[in-house]
């Protein structure tokens, strides 16, 4: 005997689907509670712009803060302990999924809980920092949107180069503690700057005065380039700041990681496009509170990249911008 369903009960059944966000939890007469830990300290920029990100999409699939879904919002701490205590506070409210952002941040949320399913997004590595059994089958509580693939390293020393041709030698800037990533991208440079025969050195920083130090010693050694690589500590206001106002100062021609720094008066920035990785995990958290888990949830890669340019900083070094790279620039700063 086969049983049908009707053309009009099959409309009803598409126009429930439609609108389903929140509608089995308010069956269950609860909101479903959504926690999220912002790597980045409160007020700054970026981590604005995270979550600005996560919240338009969010809405995009019909959750309304407020309305279908409660959010219990933390900021991110430059200081490992009390990061960790932050996470800790948040997995004790037990929500139903986390969202969390950068590699730091993750790795503190995933100490406190092996049960809660999490979402990551800004993260470099998740693998070997062993939040996933592998990018196609995560295979835990874990899943997300990482920050980076393999030819990125490559693009920065070949955006310098372009930028500035005079360059014979390049120095990467990151703090290890904030960015237990960096061996990822230390491969990837090492790989191009041999292709490019470019020497490539590795300083350490930890504080504004490590920062001071590093660029006035760049300074001494003339052609010399700079690539600050994705790092939380370097990405702070505070620090975004000092490394622009140095580097100007000091007359060295740098790349970053984030437009952000560009706005600031940095010469040249590339990279991924973060805020659309917030904007993509939302489709995760969706999934998950409909029901989904996070180990059959693949990893995925970025898909967007943003370069931003300033020509008053150019100008100031003495340097052209090739047309050819003006053109393919998503924010050009005049």
């Amino acid at each position: 005997m086969t049983i049908g369903i009707g053309r009009r009960q099959f409309i009803s059944a598409l126009g429930s689907a439609a609108v389903w966000p929140g509608v089995a939890w308010a069956q269950s007469g609860r909101t479903p509670r959504l926690g999220v830990l912002i790597g980045l300290p409160e007020s700054d920029p970026e981590g604005e712009r995270w979550l600005k990100a996560l919240r338009e999409g969010l809405e995009k699939l019909g959750w309304k803060e407020g309305a279908n879904l409660r959010i219990d919002l933390r900021w991110g701490d430059p200081n490992p302990d009390r990061l960790q205590m932050i996470a800790r506070e948040l997995v004790e409210l037990k929500p139903d999924v986390i969202q969390v952002t950068s590699t730091t941040a993750t790795a503190a949320i995933l100490r406190e809980t092996k049960t809660i399913p999490v979402v990551f997004a800004v993260v470099t590595d998740p693998v070997g920092s062993g939040f996933v059994q592998s990018l196609p089958h995560p295979g835990g509580n874990a899943t997300g949107f990482i920050n980076i693939e393999a030819s990125v390293g490559g693009k920065y020393l070949e955006i310098l180069k372009e930028i500035a041709p005079r360059t014979t030698r390049v120095t990467v800037m990151f703090n290890p503690k904030t960015a237990p990533q960096s061996s990822f991208y230390i491969k990837s440079l090492e790989a191009a700057s041999a292709s490019l025969a470019l020497p490539l050195a590795v300083v350490h920083i930890g504080s504004g005065e490590d920062i001071e130090a590093a660029i006035a010693d760049l300074a001494r050694t003339p052609d010399t380039g700079l690539i600050v690589s994705p790092d939380l500590f370097t990405a702070a206001k505070t620090q975004r700041e000092i490394i622009v106002a140095l580097t100007a100062r000091n007359r060295v021609p740098a790349v970053y990681f984030s437009s952000l720094f560009v706005q600031t008066g940095g010469l040249v920035a590339y990279g991924v496009d973060l805020p659309d990785l917030l904007r993509r995990a939302a489709s995760y958290l969706d999934r998950i509170l409909k029901g989904e888990k996070p180990a059959d949830l693949p990893v995925q890669l970025p898909t967007k990249f943003e370069l931003a340019i300033n020509l008053n900083t150019a100008k100031s070094l003495g340097l052209t911008i090739p047309q050819s790279l003006l053109a393919t620039a998503d924010e050009v700063i005049e």
